[in-house]
């Protein structure tokens, strides 16, 4: 199973500290939710663990291997953090097969299940650039997971998606789980992630202040 370690982890930027003495160990087979107000620090921990940004201090290790010394970035990763890059002049299959053809891993047939997956219509040709919120939301959840990745960092993931989409957003998610993936997402409300996390953490002022263990 995947597991990342957070050693005395900081991130300081113009003199302002947006990550603050992270230690946190991450394991495959379990969501983690973090929750805070706008600006606690969760989608920098998010880009850190990405490998998105340079740590001031501190490490993380993926599987023993140190980000930015063993490796640049982690392996078999997918990532949404605020606005995924979607190319809005081509349909929602186009997208990812056009994404597909970067690591040549996944069938036609992967892409057509992640798009069911998430609720949206194999034969339509409407361009992304078309499609609502709560649509472009659903192909960022498709687009995370059609490559079956060993993490996923989301961030906000059911953001702009009505209450049926919701739910199937986390039966997608409780469906990777099983499959051993280590899921990190994160939400404003703690209520958000209770159902569905294992372990959850408030994040404030860029530090862990209170975790679920």
């Amino acid at each position: 199973m995947t597991k990342i370690r957070i050693s005395s982890l900081n991130k300081r930027m113009k003199k302002k500290t947006l990550l603050h003495d992270i230690n946190y160990e991450f394991c495959g087979g379990k969501i983690y939710g973090l929750y805070g107000r706008n600006g606690s620090g969760k989608t920098m921990l998010l880009r850190a663990i990405a490998g998105l940004i340079m740590p001031s201090s501190g490490e993380i290790s993926i599987d023993g291997k140190i980000l930015h010394q063993d490796m640049s970035f982690p392996s078999n990763i997918s990532v949404i953090i605020e606005n995924t890059s979607l190319l809005h002049q081509y349909d929602a299959y186009t997208n990812l097969k056009i994404l597909s053809k970067i690591k040549n891993i996944t069938t036609d047939e992967d892409i057509k299940l992640a798009l069911k997956r998430v609720g949206l219509d194999l034969d339509s040709k409407m361009k992304v650039g078309k499609f609502s919120l709560g649509m472009k939301q659903r192909l960022s959840v498709a687009q995370a997971i059609f490559e079956k990745p060993d993490i996923l960092l989301l961030d906000e993931p059911t953001n702009a998606i009505d209450e049926e989409g919701v739910i199937q957003v986390y039966q997608i998610l409780k469906e990777e789980k099983e499959r051993g993936a280590l899921i990190i997402l994160t939400s404003h409300h703690k209520h958000d992630l209770e159902a569905l996390a294992d372990e959850y953490m408030k994040m404030d002022n860029g530090g862990i202040v209170l975790d679920s263990k």
